[in-house]
């Protein structure tokens, strides 16, 4: 992001490729998940960079699950962002044997998405 700044999917691609062409990191089977205001990208160990068509990703041993839930519960008026997340991730839990329901989530404060959007613009 400092060599791209306000540039997500650029800034993913080359991550993507410095992974794939570093000895040891090429070897890590991982997936990474990246967003902003704009767009979520999936960047996996293999150097692909993913664009889900609706901005919803899950990932790990539940994350069909919830991204199947949460693609059922975006439809639903009045939910949030945070209540999807949270309900997705608990029937992912219910449903997968190796989800448990001990969840960290994190956001980013109105106040530093504000500061970022001003820095981005200039």
């Amino acid at each position: 992001m400092e060599e791209h700044p306000g540039q997500l999917t650029r800034a993913a691609v080359e991550l993507a490729k410095n992974w794939r062409n570093d000895k040891y990191l090429r070897k890590l089977d991982a997936v990474m998940v990246v967003a902003d205001a704009e767009v979520s990208l999936t960047i996996t160990g293999g150097g692909d960079v993913l664009e889900p068509h609706d901005n919803i990703i899950g990932i790990g041993s539940g994350g069909p699950y919830a991204l199947a839930a949460a693609r059922a519960l975006i439809d639903i008026p009045g939910m949030t962002a945070m209540e999807i997340a949270r309900k997705a991730m608990k029937i992912a839990a219910d449903t997968c044997v190796y989800t448990n329901t001990n969840f960290t989530i994190e956001t980013i404060p109105a106040e530093l998405k504000k500061e970022w959007n001003v820095e981005k613009s200039k």
